[in-house]
């Protein structure tokens, strides 16, 4: 039971935070790191989708399937992947946010060793999931 709560929380958050891309787009193109081609805007939407379509996977209804596997076991596998690809992102932005005044720096730190309890906890969905085939 404690994992059907932690696959709600999880899809809840990821949406919310999807929403939030195309809301207050401008903080996030901040920290795409400069190495990748475009503009940044684009990486921010790209993401905000990939939340947003995550999110729902999750939230999704038992009997919803894809390819033959649960919804929600591709919105658990969505999140870890996600997760993974974001943090080069969190990186970035500590590196630019290193001389800024208390607390930001601090945040940007913070959310480095954070990002590994993120894949710790799609982990643990994943293999909950995989085990109750739902």
């Amino acid at each position: 039971m404690a994992d059907q709560k932690l696959r709600r929380i999880m899809g809840y958050i990821l949406l919310g935070a999807g929403v939030g891309h195309f809301i207050f787009p401008s903080p996030l193109d901040a920290i795409v790191p400069t190495a990748l081609p475009g503009d940044p805007r684009i990486y921010t939407y790209l993401s905000g989708i990939a939340e947003i379509a995550i999110g729902l996977a999750l939230l999704s209804p038992l009997s919803a399937q894809l390819f033959g596997k649960s919804l929600r076991l591709w919105g658990a596998y969505g999140a870890l992947g996600l997760f993974i690809a974001v943090y080069p992102a969190n990186i970035n932005m500590a590196i630019e946010w290193s001389d800024r005044p208390m607390p930001e720096p601090l945040i940007a730190y913070a959310r480095l060793p954070f990002q590994f309890f993120l894949f710790f906890l799609a982990w643990k969905l994943i293999k909950s999931l995989k085990q109750r085939s739902v």
